[in-house]
């Protein structure tokens, strides 16, 4: 057990010819469940990276049937990861040494394809001697010294002593672990690409994105083309890069703009803006016979992907990164949504003039016209706008100052995954993401909000307000049960209540959505009545 040992958590190899160890690959058992053409080509089509991400994902797991009865599961789990880092840190990616030279010099935009092209190159030369020299770099032969003499230790030992088993497999564990910590944080340069996903996913590079909305506000006021859909986004997508983003700015490479629904990727550094201009001047883009029969809402669908390389995959995960997509759509539909209602103020602004001037014997029927409609923009402006707020600054970047302490403070590579787990939790859980109820009413207010701009643009100065009416009808009643849910004793004792105590606060500062909530959902409580004192 012992020399299996040291193979596994000294060179992170697994040598069990005859499955006696308490570790085992994934693959063995799931071969003899399935062992289709299918499956063994896929595998084989497999690249370094990709075997690399299977083996630390799924690659290996602990044996029940095989572990002693004296090893606990806690110090198995432990005996598995060192293991599996120990194979990470000894088998680095070739095109690692690339990205950790601190010398390499930062390449223009324009030139990332001649880049990759000397990369190539440079991967002919000898890639397994340099993969070697990094290995021994990330994992010195020092540690890995101490670790062989620890298992040397018991091994020599006389009798088993389950402390000091226990003890010495955490203190490789240990040392693995910030080995691990040191590739993934400091040298793969961890914040920067959480600052990254932060700046894009969450919103946080707000000018970027409203010069973006900007850009293609003309193209969403109509419904997505099913063949040209991506292709339209590229142009105000690069637009707003050129007016926002600067070339110090090396991670925006990696962004790329997408309509899932359509499934094709806009990389964000594959356009060539002149012909795309070009062609955005002379695209027939208002034929209404070429559009899908998808609304106007299909432009909801736009997701944002982040290419990641190794060694982050281990810490970026498909799952880690969906989270962030579903936060990225629905923020940037609140964006969108607070935009059009500050624009449809201007162009009610405009109304009111332009009506004002060809019926100046009757401003007072002109005001008692324009008045409602000014007041419920408002009303719907004012629960967007908190909300926004609310998730930028009371989540977003409260929950980033408490993960940044965590990343100053720990050296732990499992203690990291664990604190950006319960930091992308807590933005779902208090952006109210998790509770259908309330995500579905929020869904809705949205796009009662966006109809009331559409209408309000496209309406006649003396035109029907009776669609008017029933948006706002069916928005008090959404805004209204908002308020109820959020305010109810369900919520108030989970985990968001002081952050949600923070937007409630904001919504009904002068208990305006109180009362109006109570006399909408017909819930006004009868006074109680005072008897009389004989």
């Amino acid at each position: 057990m012992y020399n299996q040992l040291a193979s596994w958590m000294v060179y992170g190899i697994l040598h069990d010819p005859y499955e006696e160890f308490f570790i085992s690959r994934q693959e063995d058992r799931d071969t003899e469940h399935d062992s289709s053409p299918d499956v063994l080509e896929k595998l084989a089509r497999m690249s370094t990276n990709d075997v690399s991400l299977s083996d630390w994902h799924l690659g290996f797991h602990i044996s029940l049937d095989m572990l002693p009865e004296y090893i606990p599961m806690r110090v198995a789990e432990s005996v598995l990861f060192a293991g599996k880092a120990v194979r990470v840190l000894r088998n680095p990616s070739p095109a690692f040494r690339f990205h950790d030279s601190p010398s390499h010099p930062q390449i223009p935009r324009g030139s990332q394809r001649i880049q990759g092209f000397m990369e190539r190159l440079s991967f002919q030369k000898d890639p397994s001697m340099d993969t070697k020299l990094i290995g021994e770099e990330l994992l010195p032969q020092s540690e890995a010294d101490k670790i062989e003499a620890m298992l040397q230790d018991l091994k020599e030992s006389s009798e088993f002593h389950k402390r000091s088993f226990e003890n010495a497999v955490d203190s490789i564990r240990a040392i693995a672990a910030s080995h691990l910590w040191q590739l993934v944080v400091v040298r793969a340069d961890l914040n920067g690409h959480l600052k990254a996903l932060k700046n894009y996913f969450l919103l946080a590079k707000g000018d970027f994105f409203q010069s973006f909305l900007e850009e293609s506000r003309q193209l969403m006021c109509l419904p997505p083309r099913q063949s040209t859909a991506e292709a339209a986004l590229m142009v105000p997508f690069q637009l707003a890069a050129i007016k926002t983003i600067g070339d110090e700015d090396k991670y925006f490479s990696r962004v790329s703009l997408r309509m899932p629904s359509f499934g094709v990727s806009v990389k964000s550094s594959q356009v060539d803006l002149s012909k795309a201009k070009v062609h955005t001047d002379g695209e027939p883009g208002a034929q209404p016979d070429m559009f899908s029969e998808m609304s106007i809402d299909g432009w909801d669908g736009i997701a944002l992907e982040y290419s990641v390389d190794w060694p982050l995959q281990l810490f970026f995960t498909q799952e880690v990164l969906s989270k962030y997509r579903r936060i990225f759509q629905y923020l940037l539909r609140l964006k969108r949504t607070q935009m059009e209602l500050e624009k449809s103020w201007a162009s009610v602004m405009h109304q009111g003039h332009s009506h004002f001037a060809e019926h100046r014997n009757d401003r007072m029927s002109c005001r008692q016209h324009f008045t409602p409609m000014w007041r419920v923009r408002e009303h719907m402006a004012f629960l967007i706008r908190n909300l926004q707020f609310y998730i930028q600054v009371d989540v977003i970047e409260s929950q980033w100052n408490v993960l940044q302490a965590h990343i100053q403070d720990s050296h732990d590579f499992t203690e990291l995954v664990g604190f950006h787990q319960e930091y992308l939790s807590a933005l779902v859980s208090q952006s109210f993401l998790d509770i259908g109820s309330v995500s579905r009413i929020l869904d809705s207010i949205m796009k009662l909000c966006l109809q009331f701009c559409w209408k309000i643009e496209n309406q006649e100065s003396n035109g029907n307000t009776v669609e008017l009416e029933h948006i706002t009808e069916e928005f008090n009643k959404k805004s209204n049960s908002l308020y109820t849910i959020l305010r109810s004793s369900r919520l108030a004792g989970s985990q968001r209540a002081p952050f949600l105590r923070r937007f409630l606060l904001r919504l009904n500062f002068n208990s305006f959505f109180e009362a109006t909530a109570r006399s909408v959902l017909n819930v006004v409580r009868p006074r109680p009545i005072v008897p009389v004192l004989q």
